[in-house]
């Protein structure tokens, strides 16, 4: 049986991302009336920018973090063989940090973990916009098209296509909310978060990452970390600086 969760402080974790080389999110071809490439990015709604989802930060982050720990489990959910980690293992040592950071939606509801790990949606830097908006240099609203060519190795006969791409040094900014709850080991869960964020720097975000696409920074420098405990949402008190940031 479960026992109740008593949530301990949420620490705000305050990301500046900036791409270092063409950054393609994919979003809905239904889009493709705006511009001419085969291969679009995803855009808000309201303000047609681009955005990088919460969900592929997050996604990139846990997959980085399974594979440096070695941690996912054989599966069978028809083409894929490997799913992520479920912490079935006894013995399975720092790996449990996935469980506890990410979360298990186990098909025994009684081992289910939440994720501690929320991550926002990251939406383009008002400076990036300004600056993309009097480029004379972007193909579609705020992006860039790069027009990549498949060769036929026999014939030679090309094949072009058109992605679409948010142009190098395009900052965005997104925010991560990590739950703490009481008994956490909250130094490892911070320092794992961390960790998860310079495996990205390190890898690509992303589609075609191979290919230069999708390599970003975190400007450290620049980001901030606040927490707020029960006393601050009682007393509508702003967070406070956490104090290893």
């Amino acid at each position: 049986m479960q026992q109740p969760i008593k949530l301990s402080k949420k620490i705000f974790f305050e990301i500046p991302i900036k791409a270092e080389s063409g950054l393609h999110i994919g979003g809905s071809n239904l889009s493709m009336a705006i511009g001419g490439a085969d291969s679009v990015v995803i855009r808000d709604p309201l303000t047609s920018q681009p955005i990088i989802p919460g969900s592929s930060i997050k996604g990139k982050m846990r997959s980085l973090t399974e594979k440096l720990l070695h941690a996912y489990e054989e599966g069978n959910m028809g083409q894929v063989k490997y799913v992520p980690y479920q912490g079935n293992n006894e013995d399975h040592g720092e790996r449990r940090i996935i469980c506890d950071l990410y979360g298990v939606a186990a098909r025994d509801s009684s081992k289910n973990i939440p994720s501690r790990l929320i991550v926002r949606d990251a939406q383009m830097d008002q400076e990036s916009v300004s600056k993309l908006q009097q480029s004379d240099y972007t193909d579609m609203p705020y992006s860039e098209v790069k027009t990549e060519v498949v060769i036929d190795r026999v014939t030679s006969a090309a094949m072009p296509r058109q992605l679409e791409r948010v142009p190098a040094g395009t900052v965005f900014n997104t925010t991560l909310v990590l739950n703490v709850f009481a008994n956490d080991d909250e130094s490892r869960l911070v320092d794992y978060v961390k960790v998860g964020l310079r495996l990205m720097e390190d890898d690509y975000l992303g589609g075609n990452g191979s290919r230069g696409s999708g390599h970003i920074r975190i400007d450290w420098d620049n980001h901030k970390t606040t927490y707020k405990t029960l006393a601050e949402y009682e007393s509508g008190k702003e967070a406070k600086p956490y104090p290893s940031s």
